[in-house]
């Protein structure tokens, strides 16, 4: 964000709430004791034919019933999404304003797809959302059913690969006011936990709103793709995603003409179950 007055409004990707005036826009272990020293025993992979997959799915349009508005400013966030992931070397495609059944059948395609020949896979969602669900153009989804399609009892050919999942939408109706500060080795097979190797970014904390700039894109993907950019090539992915939010936390405060909007904080929630450090190869 720019110094100054920002030259968009700041909304959030949720639900108007009833009674409000005018519409807002919301969006078992393993003993290394006797393992032999190895430089990469705790470093993801990455020598594969292909970096793999970044499938963005972009909700901007939703259907009357759902009382959900116009995501504006969220083209951006795609766009931005697409060129960085091109930039790191993943194969990006895109599916706009997708019903829940739509969402659905895309990423059950996906995770039946041979990903052998892949070191990793992410998805980004941006849409309206609440706690635990994420919205389609026509209702609600819980984000579980789209997540457990990729794990490792489902998708065999991304086991033990990092699977990292992007969420840019609200995760409630919470209020961030923010606080006055001070300052600023191939091991032999093992059976591992289906949950593992995911990360899930969400660019608000639970209970909250994720705020999104009508013009300039939301304050989560804007950060993800800059720190992403600067920072690639260079740190590791826990790294990279403390400084996304940093970004957030620190250099992004609400701007709105809805009493009670503006001047809020907000800062990303990064859920790991990665079990090795992730380095986009350089």
């Amino acid at each position: 964000m720019s110094d100054g007055k920002p030259s968009g409004e700041d909304t959030v990707d949720a639900r108007k709430e009833k009674g409000q005036g005018t519409p807002f826009l919301t969006d078992a272990g393993v003993d290394y004791t006797d393992a032999k020293p190895h430089s990469d025993a705790f470093q993801y992979n990455m020598n594969y034919g292909s970096l793999g997959q970044c499938v963005i799915i972009n909700n901007k349009n939703f259907h009357r019933k759902t009382s959900m508005g116009v995501r504006n400013g969220t083209d951006e966030d795609a766009k931005s999404v697409m060129a960085t992931f091109s930039k790191l070397g993943f194969k990006v495609s895109i599916a706009n304003d997708q019903t829940v059944s739509e969402m659905k059948n895309l990423l059950t395609k996906v995770s039946r797809e041979d990903h052998s020949k892949s070191a990793m896979f992410v998805c980004v969602l941006l849409s309206h959302g609440d706690d635990g669900m994420i919205y389609g153009t026509d209702g609600a989804i819980p984000m579980k059913t789209l997540f457990e399609l990729f794990r490792g009892d489902r998708c065999t050919s991304l086991v033990g690969k990092p699977k990292l999942f992007f969420i840019q939408a609200c995760r409630g109706t919470g209020l961030d006011p923010g606080v006055e500060s001070d300052g600023e080795s191939e091991m032999e097979t093992k059976r591992i936990p289906v949950e593992a190797d995911f990360l899930y970014a969400y660019s608000t904390a639970p209970g909250y709103y994720a705020w999104r700039n009508v013009i300039q894109g939301s304050w989560f993907i804007s950060s993800l793709c800059e720190m992403l950019l600067k920072y690639g090539k260079q740190l590791e992915i826990m790294q990279i995603m403390t400084r996304v939010n940093h970004k957030v936390a620190f250099d992004f405060e609400s701007y709105s003409n809805m009493p009670g909007f503006g001047g809020k904080k907000q800062i990303p929630c990064i859920v790991s179950m990665l079990t090795k450090d992730l380095y986009f190869p350089k």
